[in-house]
């Protein structure tokens, strides 16, 4: 057999499949996924993945998960957006400054 020549990323925890219950709380966890693509994929809007999340995951770790989301900007793309355009804002302000 012959060893591929790229790099493998090493995971911990790898992707299951889309068809698997634990995507879902993987993709919840992946800052890269925002709510709007697990929809696309799954069919579960954000209140549906908020109560899987707080029936599979222990009450510590699902208040730790809620801050994360909550503070996180990139899990909802309005907030993503919305981010992005201030930082080009601030950032075309401060060239021309």
């Amino acid at each position: 057999m012959k060893k591929e020549n790229r790099p493998q990323t090493k995971v911990k925890n790898k992707e299951p499949q889309i068809r698997d219950p634990d995507w879902i709380i993987w993709a919840a966890w992946a800052d890269r996924i925002t709510f709007e693509e697990i929809y696309e994929k799954t069919g579960k809007r954000e209140p549906d993945v908020i109560k899987i999340m707080r029936s599979k995951l222990k009450p510590s770790s699902f208040k730790l998960w809620r801050k994360r989301v909550h503070t996180k900007s990139i899990k909802n793309r309005k907030k993503f957006e919305k981010t992005r355009k201030n930082l080009k804002i601030k950032k075309v302000n401060i060239l021309v400054d």
